[in-house]
């Protein structure tokens, strides 16, 4: 059986949601759902995922040249995933209200957030209305040396917010590039910081987050979250920090013109 190369877990992660692990199978891998909901993305290559004898193909040649097909599949339906490709497995905590599904690209909503150095896609990957218990996913594409998460939020229950955990899992085109990553608290001495190389994945804990490329990379990452929220509820928007939103009214305001300071008159 193939181990995954990263694995998270509420253990080892000390939350109580949120599991997450990538595969690069090169044999069967058995995946159980009891008591928890799974989705499965595919990263590249195929893979096929057999669920209650029924076979599903997913592939991808790149997560920077196609969007996913998602498998969902509800608790206690174990899964065996086949194939040589590279695929993302996260579940969560569920009770069985949906059957297995397999999610295309066309049910998937896709906008442009943001500007300025903060301009980037948002893949709704499977967020509502796309139905899950707790499970929520969005795949995201930042130019290189671009800001993602700007404003900054949080969905740690802080300031009334609702209670998510995260994990972050990057790709960078070229893949020699990485990324920088930032949690932090303002109510608490909590701040964090992360260097990211593709491939690699980060966790939100808590508090305000926000992530950038390096200027010779392109970013992707793929979020997995879950939490307290359940089916419709998790639409409920994260809390944004309140003294960066005023950049959202006109993302070029208070900008420079290069050069900033120049020589004084001589004389």
């Amino acid at each position: 059986m193939t181990e995954p190369r990263i694995q998270l877990t509420p253990q080892t992660e000390d939350w109580r949601f949120l599991s997450f692990a990538v595969y690069e199978p090169a044999s069967s891998t058995e995946v159980s759902t009891a008591g928890e909901e799974t989705a499965i993305v595919p990263l590249s290559g195929s893979v096929t995922a057999t669920v209650q004898g029924v076979d599903y193909e997913l592939s991808r040649t790149s997560v920077f040249d196609e969007m996913p097909h998602i498998l969902y599949v509800p608790p206690g339906a174990d899964i065996t995933i086949e194939g040589s490709g590279e695929c993302a497995v996260g579940s969560a905590p569920a009770e069985g209200l949906y059957e297995t599904r397999l999610f295309t690209p066309h049910d998937m909503k896709t906008e442009l957030r943001g500007g300025g150095q903060a301009h980037r896609q948002i893949v709704h990957a499977l967020a509502p209305p796309l139905p899950a218990e707790r499970l929520i996913l969005y795949e995201v594409y930042v130019p290189r040396g671009t800001w993602s998460g700007w404003p900054p939020h949080c969905h740690d229950g802080y300031d009334g917010s609702p209670y998510l955990e995260e994990v972050y899992y990057f790709r960078t085109d070229p893949a020699d590039g990485f990324v920088m990553h930032r949690n932090w608290r303002v109510d608490e001495p909590f701040d964090e910081s992360h260097v990211a190389n593709d491939g690699e994945v980060v966790t939100v804990p808590k508090g305000y987050h926000s992530s950038v490329a390096a200027p010779g990379s392109h970013m992707f990452f793929l979020n997995y979250l879950a939490g307290e929220l359940v089916a419709e509820e998790r639409s409920t928007p994260p809390c944004f920090h309140s003294a960066y939103t005023w950049i959202e009214d006109d993302w070029s305001a208070r900008g420079w013109d290069l050069p900033k300071v120049v020589h004084p008159p001589e004389g």
